[in-house]
């Protein structure tokens, strides 16, 4: 155990993305850390999907929105997504978050020199690993969950709507709510098409291609019509034609190096190519190596679609959300917390801990990579 006598005290910021409602800590994670001596400070939050008042049930202190940027020097300042916009400050304090700037993606250098500037400890929640290197906590199976739902709601919205734009995407209370919600439309959409969509899947195995693929099983979907590619099928390398024999295309590999390009403009111009909606959950749009490279800016809950003109064929509906998983802020957050708990448990000694002084060393030599690439 850590030689301090000192509680570990949690700062939970308030998420500043745009219709973010997912939170890197929920209540019941809260109420278990509080009972194991945890000191937890709530940032109040309108977007959480949790009420401020949830937290302060189970013992919470509540404070005013942003004033993570004043919490004591050994607090952890925890949250998901980015720091707020055109902010250059240094960053002094440690935080644990989504940070988004290790595969050198837009603005890396930036956010790094912050935390090198004020001498501050990235420890970024996509990169924490267990002795066997996989991810501790993930939001995957609801990014692809989430993905596969936008991408077959869209596609039923062409055989409703034809090329009437996509409305706003709003997340849900609940998974329920979502299911039905897109199984209406589906199956009012298949019945004056004819047919359900073919859905193929990219990275099957891993947990956000499970839940692209469960949530296609959901609303009715035959597993004849779920296509799943993994590895095996990728490994002579793409493009591949395949893809644009579907009607949904739910790309979700994580990648982790350069790979071939799975699809081209040259496939999508083929005259009478079944793909219609491209849903890239995996959403590498910044990165030099992204496979998926017919499209260069991401989508929003406010813009869903993106279409892509392509000459002398249909356009393609692309959907790049960034943080799907917020479609269901509810069910994707407790998942979330629920696996982090036992790291987050682990802060109580973390200079002995093997999934923290990792995260600490790669933050180290991140900070050497910007500090070389200046």
């Amino acid at each position: 155990m850590s030689s301090s006598t000192e509680p570990v005290h949690l700062w939970l910021r308030a998420e500043t993305k745009k219709n973010e409602r997912r939170t890197a800590l929920t209540p019941t994670v809260c109420k278990k850390l509080l009972a194991a001596g945890f000191k937890i400070t709530v940032e109040k939050c309108t977007e959480r999907i949790f009420k401020d008042q949830d937290y302060v049930d189970v013992g919470c202190e509540l404070v005013e929105t942003g004033t993570w940027r004043t919490a004591p020097a050994d607090a952890y300042i925890v949250g998901l997504k980015e720091l707020p916009e055109n902010d250059t400050t240094p960053l002094p304090h440690k935080h644990i978050m989504f940070a988004h700037c290790y595969k050198q993606q837009g603005g890396w250098k930036d956010v790094l020199g912050r935390f090198d500037r004020g001498h501050g400890l990235l420890l970024d929640l996509e990169f924490l690993q267990d002795d066997k290197g996989r991810r501790v906590a993930a939001f995957g199976y609801y990014a692809g969950f989430a993905g596969s739902a936008i991408g077959i709601d869209v596609w039923s919205h062409k055989q409703l709507n034809g090329d009437e734009k996509y409305p706003t995407a709003k997340p849900f209370e609940h998974e329920n709510d979502l299911i039905k919600f897109v199984k209406e439309r589906l199956d009012a959409a298949a019945k004056k098409a004819g047919r359900l969509p073919r859905v193929m899947v990219m990275g099957a195995l891993g947990r956000c291609g499970t839940g692209a693929a469960d949530f296609a099983r959901r609303v009715g979907i035959p597993e004849e019509n779920i296509i799943k590619w993994d590895m095996a099928e990728t490994a002579a390398g793409g493009p591949f034609r395949e893809i644009t024999q579907h009607d949904v295309f739910v790309n979700c590999i994580y990648l982790s190096k350069p790979i071939p390009p799975f699809l081209t403009k040259d496939l999508l111009a083929e005259k009478d190519r079944p793909l219609s909606v491209l849903v890239d959950v995996s959403c590498d749009t910044t990165n030099p190596h992204n496979p998926i490279p017919v499209y260069h800016d991401a989508t929003t809950f406010d813009e869903p679609v993106l279409v892509v003109d392509v000459p002398n064929a249909a356009p393609l509906d692309v959907v790049a959300i960034d943080h799907l998983p917020t479609l269901l802020p509810r069910e994707a957050s407790e998942m979330f917390c629920s696996d982090l708990l036992p790291s987050i448990l682990e802060l109580r000694d973390r200079k002995n801990a093997r999934v923290w002084t990792d995260a600490e060393k790669l933050y180290q030599q991140k900070v050497q990579e910007m500090k070389q690439a200046l």
